[in-house]
């Protein structure tokens, strides 16, 4: 089997901090490399991998800025596709853009769907609906108006987060710094609450930063640390009471509650998009529906037991359990293919 992985490239594969789509890109590559499979990854020049790598993009686009994004996209999908002949199936994680592509190829293609940006988008979707396939990345994130061969969660790589029995005083927000992911409510939470926060990820919109986040800022109960790479990130998750996650917004899936998970610490999440598919109330954390009750729902934290926050995420969000789930539908598409072919299956 020989699988071509088409990565995105605004951010490196593994991404030095943010970057979830890549991330999730590079662990499965990585994982059915451990597992001996035939993988090409298409990422940017400086993307580490034990498979096969394959670059015409020098570096990603949001960390040169001399690079033009939409230049270098077209020629990074168009450089996979003018070899699609050389694979069995194509794993695209470059949202719907390759899907333009698939109609000039007879090698089978797969879109995991990392979720909408926009109902814009959904024309281009919904024509190669018939033509190509596509997962879901979790249940609430399927569109009635597409066909899914799968929902497959996403894993991550558990040796990497250390679980923590005991954390340290503080509660922490660990995302992107936009109003989708309620950094303005995590500042109200734990002010309702009189604990400190810390607040970690990219700042997505500097005006919104700068009016609901900067003036809180005081360097002890209310700290921005920036984007976290690896190392940072095991020890913020690990050390807090809570991951507090007030989104706005339907999110598609949500890698830093299942990595918070994965510390032993639990999460309290505004009840939206995915979250009840990750979290269990007053399990591994509280699903919520406003700032007073993600307060009261601090206030109730010893209810839950960081080990078992740690058991479920090994239980269903391993990295392993991932590429499991993929090599499933691999296999599945590749047969219906020898089938519509007519060749005879093993």
């Amino acid at each position: 089997m020989k699988i071509a992985m088409l990565a995105p490239i605004a951010w490196r594969t593994p991404p030095r901090g943010y970057g979830p789509w890549e991330r999730v890109v590079s662990l499965l590559t990585e994982g059915l490399a451990v597992r001996g499979i035939d993988v090409t990854l298409f990422a940017t020049a400086d993307s580490l991998t034990q498979a096969k790598l394959h670059a015409c993009v020098p570096h990603p686009y949001e960390e040169d800025k001399t690079l033009d994004a939409k230049v270098w996209e077209c020629l990074h999908i168009s450089e996979l596709f003018e070899r699609a002949g050389d694979f069995d199936l194509i794993h695209n994680h470059f949202d719907f853009l390759p899907l333009t592509y698939s109609g000039l190829t007879d090698t089978p293609v797969l879109t995991t769907i990392h979720g909408f940006s926009s109902p814009k988008i959904l024309p281009v979707y919904k024509k190669y609906n018939s033509r190509t396939h596509y997962v879901a990345i979790s249940n609430a994130d399927r569109s009635s108006e597409l066909d899914y061969i799968a929902t497959v969660y996403h894993g991550i790589d558990l040796e990497n987060f250390t679980f923590r029995e005991t954390p340290e005083d503080y509660l922490l927000f660990f995302g992107r710094i936009h109003h989708d992911k309620g950094a303005a409510e995590a500042v109200q939470i734990a002010r309702q609450t009189g604990m400190k926060l810390i607040l970690a990820g990219v700042i997505q919109d500097m005006d919104y930063y700068k009016a609901a986040v900067e003036p809180h800022l005081d360097g002890v109960m209310l700290d921005y640390v920036g984007v976290a790479g690896p190392e940072l990130r095991d020890k913020l998750l690990g050390g807090a009471r809570a991951l507090l996650h007030p989104i706005h917004f339907k999110e598609p899936f949500g890698l830093s509650v299942v990595e918070a998970g994965a510390c032993g610490t639990p999460v309290v999440a505004f009840n939206k998009g995915s979250m009840p598919e990750l979290l269990e109330n007053g399990v591994n954390g509280f699903l919520v529906d406003d700032v007073p009750a993600a307060a009261e729902a601090v206030r109730s934290l010893s209810l839950v037991s960081r080990l078992k926050c740690r058991q479920l995420v090994e239980e269903r969000f391993s990295r392993e359990r991932m590429v499991e789930d993929y090599l499933d539908v691999y296999h599945k598409i590749i047969d219906q293919k020898k089938v519509k072919c007519g060749e005879a299956l093993p």
